[in-house]
């Protein structure tokens, strides 16, 4: 009779092991979720796929502020290469006009004098061969300075300007106001811009 009763009793006792059970693996499951320190591996690999992409992120970064130095450098080097070309062509035009300046310098001597040549032939003999041959050469040698755009300055009965004139006498004048230019002594002339020779001239006191 005592051995059904144990039986009986270590039945029962199985049973409520047997149902405790469950429960005892959800806590140690709970407990095993909770607990810091221990990532499952679907932490883990968000954890790596995170630092990947930082790597990654930071390498685009550095790639492009390279990019980004070389592309400032290549438009300073541009630059600098415009500036020079621009530098070195004004320089050239520079000596140009420099030159074509001096070789004007030297013809306006030989202007001035066929022009005092053509001054001093008699009325009689401007129809001659030798003034019709002078006044030839003339015209041809003003039209070619003309075409390298050498001009003379405008002198008498126009208001004196230092700039494109030098007073060398005074004198009265009843056609003309006082400043004007009454006479003009030599010849100025321009080319381009700029004043190759000053007219030399009287003006009106």
């Amino acid at each position: 009779m005592s051995t059904v009763a144990e039986e009986e009793k270590d039945k029962q006792e199985k049973e409520m092991e047997e149902q405790d059970m469950p429960q005892q693996e959800e806590q140690a499951e709970a407990t095993q979720e909770e607990m810091p320190g221990e990532p499952s591996a679907g932490n883990e690999e968000k954890v790596a796929k995170g630092d990947k992409k930082k790597k990654k992120d930071k390498k685009q970064d550095a790639l492009k502020e390279k990019v980004e130095e070389l592309e400032d450098r290549v438009k300073r080097q541009m630059a600098e290469f415009d500036n020079f070309r621009k530098r070195t062509e004004k320089e050239k035009t520079a000596m140009f006009e420099t030159g074509a300046k001096s070789v004007i310098e030297k013809i306006l001597p030989v202007v001035d004098n066929f022009e005092r040549g053509l001054a001093s032939v008699p009325e009689e003999e401007k129809e001659g061969a030798i003034a019709q041959g002078m006044q030839m050469i003339y015209k041809q040698l003003m039209t070619e300075l003309e075409n390298l755009d050498v001009k003379p300055i405008p002198a008498v009965g126009e208001e004196f300007n230092p700039e494109f004139h030098n007073a060398v006498m005074q004198t009265e004048s009843e056609e003309f106001e006082s400043g004007t230019i009454a006479q003009e002594l030599q010849k100025g002339y321009t080319y381009r811009d700029s004043v190759v020779r000053h007219s030399m001239v009287a003006v009106v006191q």
